[in-house]
């Protein structure tokens, strides 16, 4: 592979505890991302459809918006980090209020892969080129006036 930077997803604010999801992302740190995909696709863990949804759309990104391969790409970077915390209070007993924090997580997805290889653009403008005087030599020629219908005689 050449020098090619990562291609990065992140999926932020997943409404799920960093520990539960970190241990799903563990599973697939570090393989294809075909392999990884068909891991997830089989964990029974919620976590799972989160990490595979961040993975998906790295790959996207790599394949549609920066040329890559999509046969070749690796999981180079798969991290999960604490997100925001809502505070909340549970109802407890004589009237009291106990807090707790709904905990959220963030993914961040880095993959790389091989650039497919670019179709050289000088066969293509010879193409082009070739192509426009023919075109062009029917689109030249008289146009024949269209004709008229011929009148038809009324008899008294």
């Amino acid at each position: 592979m050449a020098d090619v930077t990562p291609v990065r997803s992140y999926a932020k604010g997943i409404d799920q505890a960093p520990r539960k999801v970190a241990l799903v992302a563990s599973l697939v740190r570090g393989r294809t991302v075909a392999d990884a995909i068909v891991i997830l696709n089989h964990t029974p863990k919620r976590a799972a459809l989160a990490v595979r949804k961040a993975i998906e759309s790295a790959q996207a990104n790599a394949v549609n918006n920066h040329g890559f391969d999509g046969k070749t790409l690796v999981i180079s970077t798969l991290s999960v980090t604490v997100g925001a915390r809502m505070k909340r209070f549970k109802p407890a007993s004589r009237g009291r209020a106990l807090p707790f924090q709904k905990k959220s997580s963030n993914i961040l997805v880095e993959v790389t892969g091989e650039l497919k290889p670019k179709k050289a653009p000088a066969k293509a403008a010879e193409a082009k080129v070739e192509e426009a005087p023919e075109k062009a030599a029917p689109k030249t020629a008289a146009k024949k006036p269209a004709a008229k219908p011929a009148k038809k005689e009324e008899k008294k």
